[in-house]
């Protein structure tokens, strides 16, 4: 793919600032940073366009917290106008990063998510007898601002854009030259376009058909655990080599008939399951649901919305009926 200039004029564009602020400002109406920046809304996306065109735009105010859901996570959200910013900058390259990624490449990206590589892994399960599965070793801390950089600009040619990519990239350290913050829209599409190289290095050198990658979840199947094994070294190889990445301890080879545990769920080649920490997850959700309903902090409509919204289609629905939640005369599913 050729690199692709001129795209630093549409990014500070009056319009695609507008945009972006209609975006970041989507469920956050009531926050105060948000309606500050309302009041002056003019004046504020002249000034960001300015500072944007000097160089000088101010970045790396955020707000940290940590979540639990399911597992720890240390969240860095960007300021209300650092959050217009990513959506500006999103709103140009986004297509950019789209067509060069591959089509099994699956995370934050729109007519793909979690059901649609979970149903591209079970058709992968019912053609190939055997899976390998690998994740990366604390993937978003781990990321290369170098390396990041370095393969972005054989992507762009724009000269201002490459230089405020990098000045969002360089604004945040997990450890020395290293790590893109969780919570930021932008480390989303640099952290898919940084594997991408992956991708293509599986695609077109190892030649493997059948593959699925969610952000750093990657699956691959093929005829033999030998293949399989040859696979893994040699991926091993590339991501320590290429891009500064380790694996974590336990990647593994087995029948897809046994099962492949991937985003949550248990992939076979003719179903899909919850796999057994989701099953944990969503009792306890349902529990704790039960208990916002039966006190009135919750209504039916609510409850039922945010038990179902994330089970895969395919997944025994009887896995899922509680009646306890139900008004007379009201089924679940």
């Amino acid at each position: 793919m050729r690199r692709v200039g001129s795209l630093f004029e549409q990014v500070v564009d009056r319009e695609n600032l507008r945009l972006a602020f209609s975006k970041t400002l989507r469920g956050k109406r009531s926050r105060s940073d948000a309606r500050r920046f309302v009041v002056k809304l003019d004046e504020n996306l002249d000034w960001m366009r300015l500072t944007l065109v000097r160089g000088d735009f101010p970045l790396g105010v955020h707000l940290q917290f940590t979540i639990f859901d399911p597992k720890e996570r240390l969240i860095t959200a960007p300021c209300f106008r650092e959050r217009v910013l990513h959506h500006a900058i999103t709103n140009v390259c986004e297509p950019v990063f789209e067509r060069w990624l591959i089509a099994d490449s699956f995370a934050c990206r729109r007519g793909k998510g979690r059901l649609a590589a979970l149903s591209r892994a079970r058709s992968f399960a019912a053609r190939f007898p055997f899976f390998l599965k690998f994740d990366v070793r604390k993937y978003f801390s781990s990321i290369s601002h170098e390396i990041l950089c370095d393969k972005l600009e054989r992507l762009f040619k724009d000269k201002p854009l490459l230089e405020l990519l990098n000045r969002i990239i360089t604004g945040f350290e997990a450890s020395p030259g290293r790590g893109l913050p969780i919570g930021s829209l932008t480390s989303q599409h640099f952290a898919n376009f940084y594997l991408g190289w992956f991708d293509r290095f599986v695609k077109e050198r190892l030649r493997v058909k059948g593959y699925v990658r969610y952000m750093d979840d990657c699956a691959l199947w093929g005829a033999s655990s030998v293949e399989m094994r040859g696979w893994l070294q040699d991926a091993r190889g590339f991501l320590s080599t290429q891009l500064a990445l380790d694996l974590k301890a336990h990647p593994y080879i087995n029948r897809s008939s046994h099962g492949l545990d991937f985003l949550g769920c248990r992939v076979f080649p003719d179903r899909l399951m919850l796999n057994r920490r989701s099953r944990v997850w969503f009792r306890r959700r349902l529990v704790a649901l039960e208990k916002a309903y039966l006190l009135g902090r919750l209504g039916f409509r609510l409850v039922l919305a945010q038990q179902m919204w994330w089970i895969p289609r395919q997944t025994e629905p009887t896995a899922f009926r509680s009646r306890r939640f139900l008004a007379p005369g009201k089924r679940l599913l």
